[in-house]
This record gives structure tokens, sequence and C-alpha cells, in this order.
């Protein structure tokens, strides 16, 4: 078996030809899995991470009550990290590298990368921004609008993907979710990073994604030697895949369309 059919399990030939074709015109390749609930402590205890090391991380998307963005391709989303400060990003998905525009391409906040998963992928295109530090919590808790934690950059990046009449200002927020992350560098996989991301949602469930990024020319060698050394700790490959991103839309579109509670009255009424 070749090593391009090995680490790309359930790919059919035509999925194998685009996946060839995306990674060719993009700058990295992330290779991710999720790992079902009933591993993820023995997976977390195999690799050797320790809890007290984790970085915490509180995470924000905006869309509209009905996910209007995300039907659209657009992910809007904010996160307060610990001991670094404050992060912004408005990514599209999919994306095709080579009809995006080049000025776009040349800008050192853009980023096209290709997401690959066991029995799938999807290529994006992220333009990150970095807010000052405290403004993401002023924005969360209504004290300034949305759009000051965007650059200008980004806003026309959002202007021109949005649906028509729908502004920064218009969203909804949702979330926070709390999310931990490790980061490994194991000599089998001759030091290369792999990241370790838990997100805690507020129902008590949990997604445990492990992550390493490649470059386009080497991302078959990686995927090999990682999915090997994941099998060989005892790793659960073939769960379930589910997207972080896709279940905390889903979780708090549910909760926005549902309405939250009225909070107590007081004894003072």
């Amino acid at each position: 078996m070749s090593s391009s059919a090995a680490a790309r399990p359930g790919l059919t030939d035509e999925q194998l030809a685009q996946l060839l074709e995306l990674i060719r015109d993009s700058d990295s390749v992330e290779l991710k899995l999720t790992v079902p609930e009933s591993n993820q402590r023995s997976t977390i205890t195999a690799l050797g991470m320790d809890p007290l090391d984790l970085q915490i991380r509180q995470v924000f998307f905006f869309d509209t009550p009905d996910l209007v963005l995300d039907k659209k391709g657009v992910v809007v989303r904010v996160r307060r990290i610990q001991g670094k400060g404050d992060d912004s990003v408005v990514k599209l998905r999919p994306v095709v590298p080579s009809e995006l525009p080049a000025e776009l391409r040349l800008s050192d906040d853009f980023r096209v990368e290709v997401d690959a998963l066991p029995g799938g992928f999807v290529c994006s295109g992220t333009l990150k921004g970095t807010p000052e530090r405290g403004t993401v919590r002023k924005a969360v808790e209504g004290e300034l609008p949305t759009r000051k934690l965007f650059s200008k950059e980004q806003k026309a990046f959002f202007a021109d993907h949005a649906p028509e009449g729908v502004g920064l200002d218009d969203l909804s927020l949702l979330g926070p979710i709390f999310v931990l992350k490790g980061r490994v560098e194991p000599v089998e996989l001759g030091g290369r990073r792999l990241v370790a991301e838990m997100w805690l949602y507020p129902d008590g469930s949990r997604v445990l994604e492990l992550s390493t990024r490649a470059t386009t020319s080497e991302v078959f060698k990686v995927a090999v030697e990682t999915r090997s050394f994941l099998a060989g700790l005892g790793v659960d490959l073939t769960g379930e895949q589910e997207t972080k991103t896709r279940k905390a839309l889903t979780f708090f579109a549910g909760e926005a369309a549902a309405g939250k509670p009225e909070p107590a009255e007081t004894p003072d009424g």
C-alpha cells in the first residue's frame, strides 16, 4: 500500500486527487484526530501530559442564532489565551487556493491551510488579528462593539463574504468554550510537536482533538508516522470525527434559539 493511501483511509481516488491539488497550493496542512470520550483520559496519560502544564483558553464565536455565517462558510472567532493575550480570526471555508486574490495571499496575516482528518478534509483561508489585550473581555461583556475586535483587513474580508446586510455588530455572541491546550514533542516523531486540545462544553461533554502541522511536501510521511505512533500508544483511531467548532456553534445556537432563562428576582425586587 502506498504511503498516500495509508495516510488517507476512507478517501476515494477522486477525493485523494482533490486533496493533493489543494495541498499543492496551500501554505500548510494540519492533521487532526478526534478521540472518543471513552479513550480521552488514557490518551492524555499515554502522551505523558501534565495537567498542570496545560494552557487555559476561552473561545467565543459570533454568528446569528440561525447560523447564517456558518451556512456561508464564514467563521468569526475570538480567544483569550492565558499568558498570551487576545486574538481574533475571520475564516472562510472551503476555499480553492488558486482562486483567492493575490493581494490576500500576500498578507502576512492570511494563511491557507488544509485540515485533514480520517475520512475527510477541508481547505480554509484564515485572516488573523491581534486585538489590544483585554478588549475581548470588554466586548463580550458589552462594553465594546464587536467590530472593535477586528482589524481593517479582517473587516473587509468579512464584508466580502458575509451575507448581505449582516455586519459584525449584528452578530450574537456564542460562547464561551473553555479549552485546555497542551503540547508534547515525542522522540518517536523526531521531536515534531503534537498538540492536544480539550474543549469543555457547558453540558459536560468534551472533545479531545490531537493535531500536528506538516509542510505541504511532507504531509503524507508525517501522517503515516503520526498514525503509527498514536496506534502504538493505544489511541483509538476509529472513533467518529466531531469537529470542535461545529459542536460549539450547534450547541450555542440551540441555546440561543431556546432562549436563556430570565434571572431570578432578588429579594429587593
